[in-house]
């Protein structure tokens, strides 16, 4: 990694304050809360991941999620005069504890008035950029953890398919086919995993959405379909499947093919932290408030709470496969 950086900014922290902002001797509020306003909204434009979780508000440090019971089904038939036993109808509760994440960048007073570009606000939006990806790579390594996985089988040139029960035995042959999609589909209906507004939701690389989409079942289907996206990042639908592609989703490398996991879930399959709640903020600190005696730098960062936990195994299936592709990707 270089460590080149913009003349008139730290690099690492300062020694006596750990601060830096580009701006003038203050910074009024309205215009603190114009930057904070835009690159939140932007930030949350980029996750994709939290975007499905049932969200749940930050109680001492603590998200907690509670489940219902569900009840067996009464097939005995009613004797007459005869009270049944009740059912007792109960929860359980799932906790995780929240994290704080955060980063900032400092910035001289002097890059501010020195310089043709809005610096102040081009920091604030690369610092979005990169709370919305730490926040939805925290949620992802939160679900791929989930007990139930399904691999992509080995396509043979001649079409003939090799099973896979390994990660090390996923290699480039091992692509997402529309067969797969219908495997992964059918598994989340046979556990009666509720949908989506009406579809299961399957997060993708797009890597892994590349072969897909060049399959000839999918471009017969988006030929014909008029179904327009309802969720950030959607590429299309098959099986009864809303495909989301996101860069962030999970790669592993394996002998210098990379491994993709492709992550389809139902309803309510995990829980997330509220990001309107404790999620995230945006701090802008002027020169005045935080530069030292003769008020030379201040600060642009944020900061997040962030909670995630799968509530449903059953809603939540892993698939791993490779991709044409899966020479040229790094592990993320």
């Amino acid at each position: 990694m270089s460590d080149t950086f913009i003349p008139g900014t730290t690099a690492g922290t300062p020694t006596v304050n750990p601060i830096g902002v580009t701006t003038q001797e203050s910074l009024s509020p309205s215009m603190k809360t114009f930057y904070t306003k835009a690159l939140l909204e932007n930030a949350r434009e980029d996750i994709i991941f939290s975007q499905f979780g049932k969200k749940q508000a930050l109680h001492g440090g603590r998200v907690e999620w509670r489940k219902f019971n569900t009840f067996e089904k009464a097939l005995t038939p009613l004797e007459e005069g005869v009270i049944p036993t009740g059912e007792q109808f109960g929860m359980d509760t799932i906790e995780a504890v929240a994290t704080q994440h955060g980063s900032y960048t400092a910035l001289s007073d002097r890059i501010q008035l020195e310089s043709y570009d809005d610096i102040l606000y081009g920091a604030s939006e690369e610092m979005g950029a990169a709370m919305a990806s730490t926040f939805d790579i925290l949620t992802r390594n939160a679900l791929i953890g989930g007990n139930s996985v399904m691999y992509a089988p080995k396509i043979g040139a001649d079409g003939s398919e090799t099973e896979v029960t390994s990660r090390s035995s996923v290699t480039s042959q091992c692509l997402m086919t529309p067969k797969v999609v219908n495997r992964a589909a059918t598994w989340l209906k046979k556990n009666k995993a509720p949908k989506i507004d009406g579809y299961y939701v399957a997060i993708i690389h797009p890597s892994v959405a590349l072969d897909l989409r060049q399959s000839e079942e999918w471009q017969q289907f988006h030929q014909y379909s008029d179904a327009s996206a309802i969720f950030k990042g959607e590429i299309g639908t098959l099986h009864g499947v809303r495909f989301v592609e996101s860069p962030e989703a999970k790669v592993y490398k394996n002998d210098g093919t990379c491994v993709y996991l492709t992550l389809f879930m139902g309803r309510d399959a995990f829980g997330i932290l509220d990001i309107d709640g404790e999620g995230q903020e945006m701090i802008i600190k002027s020169c005045a408030e935080v530069g030292g005696p003769l008020e030379q730098f201040g600060t642009v960062g944020y900061k997040f709470c962030h909670g995630a936990k799968i509530l449903y195994q059953e809603r939540l299936l892993r698939v791993e496969s490779g991709s044409s592709l899966g020479g040229e990707d790094d592990e993320n």
